[in-house]
């Protein structure tokens, strides 16, 4: 234990403090023997990482969350108005379906309302998004036909900071292609 905190002081600032309480919880939950990290470099390379990607998620929808409901063009408008390239994978005339550019899946494809008509996050639907928001589903499951998944998928909403939205368009991930876990979270 004591040689992996000591590689840890190499690290700055708070992935630095998130690594070793991450360690120190593992090491008294877990019961593991001191060097374990030292042992398996890459189990360690792996949660510092993780530990790094989450902290840039919760960063990023920290910030998004200031300006959710200024009414400013979002990544997603661009998308819809063709000033951002995207691989598009299902169309209609209310709904837009496309690759992430950051895919945590085999398949991860987002689908968007065309006219965003004040619905920044699912928690701000009022009873005119619901067509809308069945549009959006009936669109996943298209979609989840096209790239082959039908038999298994997932459907994830972020809503909020505390979900790590981090684009204010309300949109649906579709995840599958491998054997998702659970819990999610």
């Amino acid at each position: 234990m004591a040689a992996a905190m000591n590689s840890l002081y190499l690290l700055r600032g708070p992935i630095c403090i998130r690594a070793f309480n991450f360690i120190k919880s593992i090491n008294q939950t877990a019961q593991i023997q001191h060097n374990a990290f030292i042992r398996r470099p890459l189990q360690f390379r792996r949660v510092l990482s993780s530990i790094r990607a989450t902290s840039d998620e919760e960063l990023a929808a920290s910030a998004a969350a200031a300006n959710a409901d200024s009414g400013a063009p979002t990544i997603f408008d661009k998308i819809i108005s063709k000033e951002i390239p995207c691989s598009i994978v299902y169309e209609d005339e209310s709904v837009l379906a496309f690759r992430d550019i950051s895919p945590q899946a085999p398949v991860h494809v987002l689908i968007i309302p065309k006219q965003r008509d004040g619905l920044t996050q699912l928690g701000k639907a009022e009873k005119r998004h619901e067509v809308i928001l069945g549009q959006l589903l009936h669109a996943a499951k298209i979609v989840a036909e096209k790239e082959g998944i039908s038999d298994g998928f997932r459907i994830v909403i972020n809503s909020g900071a505390s979900a790590c939205q981090s684009v204010y368009h309300l949109h649906l991930h579709v995840l599958g292609g491998r054997q998702m876990k659970w819990p999610p979270g």
